[in-house]
């Protein structure tokens, strides 16, 4: 029985994930320090915002300056990278939309909440998400369960009976973790994470089927 859906964002829902990787390079060479493209995927991709800037900060110790404050500055360069392209993933945008006309969905992310809030408006899926989580909301990110068992909590239901969408390595092992269902979105042209754990594997969620759960 699927009662809730639970949708990751940043890779998941908008393609933003790379851009907060451009980003971090960007603004960590205007604070003088130089990191590959390898070495920000490490640090950004997948993982909540209180871990990335603590991967920061263990590196770059001139750089503790608190969390609220690292992401304003951070955030001028994403936007800047951001506002020149459509960054929706439209076919799990369609998902998103469609699910949600048969059980409640959620966005659970380790963005901040004002982040999550501002992606709701450019997707346009205001009606169909329920609420939102940000990394404010738990204590502890990805691979940790916490933010999934949040929501399953939230929605009042057992987390076996929830479906997560996710992108990254570290989200399928939270789902599995919570003990909810997995559908891993891994897209060809992306670079690629160890999501051989989840329980379904799309290169578009637009494919995805309840019946695979044995909805009807």
């Amino acid at each position: 029985m699927i009662s809730a859906y639970i949708f990751d964002l940043d890779g998941t829902l908008l393609d933003t994930e790379i851009v907060w990787v451009d980003a971090t390079i960007n603004y960590l060479a205007s604070k003088g320090h130089h990191i590959t493209h390898d070495q920000s995927m490490k640090i950004v991709y997948g993982r909540a915002w209180f871990d990335v800037y603590a991967d920061i900060v263990s590196e770059f110790p001139d750089l503790d300056m608190g969390l609220p404050k690292m992401q304003d500055e951070m955030a001028e360069y994403f936007y800047e990278l951001r506002d020149v392209t459509d960054v929706r993933i439209h076919g799990s945008v369609e998902l998103l939309r469609r699910l949600s006309k048969t059980r409640p969905c959620c966005i659970v992310s380790g963005s901040p909440r004002p982040h999550i809030t501002e992606a709701i408006k450019i997707m346009g899926v205001e009606d169909a998400v329920s609420f939102h989580l940000g990394s404010s909301d738990y204590n502890f990110g990805k691979p940790h369960p916490a933010g999934f068992l949040a929501a399953a909590e939230r929605f009042g239901v057992p987390p076996s009976e929830c479906v997560v969408f996710e992108d990254s390595e570290v989200g399928v092992a939270a789902g599995k973790a919570a003990g909810m269902r997995v559908v891993a979105l891994s897209r060809p042209d992306h670079p690629k994470q160890n999501v051989a754990a989840a329980d379904l594997i799309l290169p578009d969620l637009a494919q995805f089927d309840p019946g695979v759960f044995g909805e009807k």
